[in-house]
């Protein structure tokens, strides 16, 4: 059965009375772009959701509005900000943030990719991944989803299934015989074995599980289960994954096995440890955003989806089991709207409700726009921000890192060009002087001390302005752009010529709106960066 033919079954079938038709709707947008990498037409998304053309635009606008997705010329494209959706659930979840150095660790040791995943349905989901870059490297993202008969991780969660689980697998199985419904793996090949059920028998006995050339030729793994300190089921599988030119599955088992099970004691020796979770402050302001949206925009704006949404920022970091009331104050909505999303979300499958009266996020809510966005890069992040200025400043702009290497020069990453017979035209990947730039002046100016009068004038005042030093005619003003930690890991720049501003011009006009465009660039990799590495380049 193919993705889109299994979606709309999931979602048309036994639709609870209480569920949020616009919410289930919206759900369908977003799964409908993530399947499709992140980007389709309005005219693509109506014939993927089957919706009518103006209830795709009353949901795009909305979700646009919200930042969830951007309007790029006759695209919708999934935007940063809907990465906080996810984040949620892997800040409820705990895992990726309690385990995830050991994996980067392991993965430095073995120079091989690791990864943990959690189980989700018979299928197995990525929380986190660290991989090596090679010209021959693992694909796979956090958020994707994989048939668990084609995985290591598998045969190890499958060893804990009930009767029921493995009725479901078999049913998904003979109805989705290649699977068509999983689209980060090639279709399976007719011939490929079918030897789960002993797979399975065979992990509960030895307590690992092997991988050979399951989901495409070349590619092997090996797992190893991480347990709960109180209760001993699987909370999760940790996987070194290589390729057969690197190591044989027998390999795999000598010699990288051993080391993989030294690291999972130790991150079972992490869970114990872990203090129990405090719960934080929720979101606040959610409801009041969305009824001021709702005012401004009138009928275009979609309040019921927007407030939906908003009910699954609601869990987080110490905030992983909620009860209703917990859910409708953290939101801000009244008890009745919060049920009624719970319902639709518990539907959909994104919610389970627990024996205690709690709700708790399921893995599924990474299918809502994660994965093509768990790998972006910071120029990809800053590009349709850039464009934004140069529209609005008709100047060209910039962003630049320290070059690798050679701190003292800097390296154009990203940029937008304005139409005019006379601007600046530095193509990205060109290295200048760090010293003779405003970028550059920025980017040293975050340096150790001691520094120079001028870079300790460039840090107290938070920009460079830069008059004709690097060539005769070049006016240029910089700032920072922040990581979630405070480092400025590049900066964003307006070139201009002195004919067109004057030095307090470039300050007192050019300045604000450079300011607002870094915000907004740091904005989107504190969301985009909180569980993924997004690189500088």
């Amino acid at each position: 059965m193919p993705a889109n033919t299994a979606l709309d079954a999931e979602v048309h079938a036994g639709v609870p009375a209480e569920a949020v038709a616009p919410l289930i709707r919206g759900i369908n947008v977003l799964r409908r772009l993530t399947e499709a990498g992140g980007t389709l037409s309005p005219s693509a998304l109506e014939r993927a959701t089957g919706l009518a053309r103006s209830t795709v635009d009353r949901i795009t606008a909305t979700l646009a509005r919200m930042g969830y997705v951007r309007l790029d010329g006759r695209d919708v494209v999934l935007a940063p900000r809907v990465m906080e959706l996810g984040n949620a659930y892997l800040a409820a979840l705990r895992l990726p943030a309690l385990l995830d150095a050991r994996a980067d660790a392991l993965a430095d040791e073995l120079d091989e990719s690791v990864s943990l995943a959690v189980a989700d349905l018979d299928g197995i989901r990525f929380i986190h991944q660290a991989t090596r870059r090679r010209a021959m490297s693992v694909s796979f993202r956090i958020g994707d989803l994989l048939p668990a008969e084609r995985t290591a991780p598998g045969p190890l969660f499958a060893a804990g299934w009930t009767d029921a689980d493995w009725q479901r697998w078999r049913a998904r199985r003979a109805e989705d015989p290649e699977d068509a419904s999983f689209p980060a793996v090639p279709p399976r090949p007719a011939s490929a074995a079918d030897d789960f059920e002993r797979r399975a028998k065979r992990a509960r006995r030895d307590g690992w599980a092997l991988d050979d050339q399951l989901i495409e030729p070349g590619l092997v793994a090996v797992s190893v289960p991480v347990r709960e300190p109180d209760t001993g089921r699987v909370a999760c599988v940790a996987s070194v994954v290589s390729h057969t030119s690197r190591h044989s599955p027998a390999d795999l088992r000598t010699s990288l096995l051993p080391r993989l099970r030294t690291a999972v004691a130790a991150m079972e020796a992490d869970l114990r440890e872990a203090p129990r979770p405090h719960p934080g402050p929720p979101p606040a302001g959610l409801a009041t955003w969305t009824t001021a949206s709702k005012h401004e925009l009138g009928r275009e704006f979609v309040e019921s989806l927007a407030r939906g949404l908003t009910v699954l920022t609601a869990f987080g970091a110490d905030r992983s089991a909620l009860p209703l009331t917990e859910v409708a104050r953290a939101a801000g909505l009244a008890r009745a709207t919060a049920r009624r999303a719970l319902i639709t979300y518990e539907h959909l499958g994104l919610v389970a409700a627990g024996s205690d009266r709690t709700f708790t996020l399921t893995p599924r809510v990474l299918d809502l726009g994660f994965p093509p966005l768990s790998r972006t890069t910071l120029p990809r992040l800053a590009e349709p921000h850039l464009r934004a200025l140069t529209d609005r400043l008709h100047e060209p702009t910039a962003l630049a890192v320290l070059a690798p290497g050679a701190e003292s020069e800097i390296q154009y990453t990203a940029g937008a060009g304005a139409s005019r017979v006379l601007t600046v035209d530095i193509t990205v990947g060109a290295r200048l002087p760090a010293a003779s730039t405003s970028l550059g002046r920025v980017l040293l100016a975050d340096g150790a001390e001691p520094l120079s009068p001028a870079l300790a004038e460039v840090r107290a005042q938070g920009y460079a302005l830069v008059d004709e030093e690097l060539e005769s005619g070049l006016r240029s003003i910089a700032v920072p752009v922040r990581d979630r930690t405070g480092r400025a890991v590049a900066a964003v720049n307006v070139a201009t010529h002195p004919a067109r501003r004057t030095l307090e011009e470039c300050v007192d006009d050019l300045l604000p709106a450079l300011v607002a465009t870094a915000d907004r660039i740091q904005t989107d990799l504190h969301t985009a960066s909180r569980f993924t590495r997004v690189p500088p380049t």
